[in-house]
């Protein structure tokens, strides 16, 4: 059994106007995805400023409402979450995508990562703090580190502080919100590779929420591309890859930077071919309103947003 479950989660937010400020309108965040991550894996969500992945993150862990559809997280329907299923919550925790600003800059490293412990276990501050000593050195920290505040430290560094601040309460899943997208492309990779080291070690299930495919090439097991609220096409790493369908997907994969020189020049001219399909064929991938169409299976773990033939 999958430990996560979406399905046709719809998020829609209101657009008010006039002098009693009446609904007007709504914006489609999130509009009919669905999708399961097995224990212990990593599962992408990837698009552009926009399409809705972030949304999608935040209404799982109760922090935007769900417009219809459902959540089911180790078997336990979530929608509609009250703060009296807190203990079921306590197994979901969300990594944020500035770990400077998700950090308070007025508290201490024992504050912040001690926070969640105050709020879910009965501890005393002796309890605590060696705690939060044990989870600064699992993170690669100095446990001398408690006393200190967050501007003194690098991006990186805050940022494990953030994972050890979701690692708390021993969690089950971890929502990763572009969790490197605000650290310098050198420190990237010391995080991303700690993260795996830690869902090892802790056996993690991840959502990884990203706009960058090449990251999300080196992290997940299985990704689902978004468009304007909607999933343009979903599988495993090797079939978005190997094999992408969409137009869309094939843009993301052909902008993907190449290090080595000597594919330079085949992927510009992929990139400049899938460019021309993309302007020429627009409208075979996309409804008369822009968006994606329903998804198609083309194989047992591949599923494409085309239009029904015939």
């Amino acid at each position: 059994m999958a430990l996560l479950e979406v399905t046709d989660l719809k998020v829609h937010f209101p657009i008010r106007g006039g002098i009693l400020n009446r609904k007007i309108g709504e914006i489609k965040a999130v509009d009919g995805v669905s999708f399961s991550i097995e224990r212990g894996k990593t599962y992408g969500l990837v698009g552009e400023s926009g399409s809705g992945k972030t949304t999608t993150g935040k209404s799982i862990i109760g922090l935007n409402h769900i417009t219809s559809g459902t959540v089911k997280f180790d078997g336990v329907d979530l929608t509609g979450f009250k703060s009296e299923k807190s203990d079921i919550r306590k197994d979901i925790q969300m990594i944020f995508q500035d770990p400077y600003s998700s950090l308070n800059g007025k508290r201490r490293v024992l504050d912040i990562i001690s926070e969640p412990l105050r709020n879910f276990e009965k501890s005393s501050k002796a309890e605590e703090k060696k705690r939060v000593q044990e989870l600064l050195e699992r993170v690669g920290l100095s446990p001398e580190s408690i006393l200190k505040y967050p501007h003194q430290f690098s991006g990186g560094q805050r940022q494990r502080i953030g994972i050890a601040r979701a690692i708390a309460l021993k969690p089950k899943l971890i929502i990763a919100d572009e969790p490197v997208s605000a650290l310098d492309v050198s420190v990237q990779a010391q995080v991303l590779n700690f993260m795996q080291d830690i869902q090892k070690d802790l056996n993690l299930t991840y959502l990884f929420i990203s706009h960058d495919l090449g990251i999300v090439k080196h992290m997940c097991d299985e990704i689902g591309i978004m468009y304007k609220g909607r999933f343009v096409e979903e599988g495993t790493k090797e079939g978005i890859f190997n094999n992408p369908q969409h137009i869309y997907t094939k843009r993301l994969v052909a902008a993907i930077p190449d290090v080595n020189p000597v594919n330079r020049q085949r992927q510009k001219v992929y990139r400049e071919k899938v460019e021309e399909e993309y302007q020429k064929n627009y409208n075979d991938y996309f409804d008369q309103e822009g968006l994606a169409y329903p998804l198609r299976q083309i194989s047992q773990s591949h599923l494409v947003a085309l239009p029904q033939k015939g």
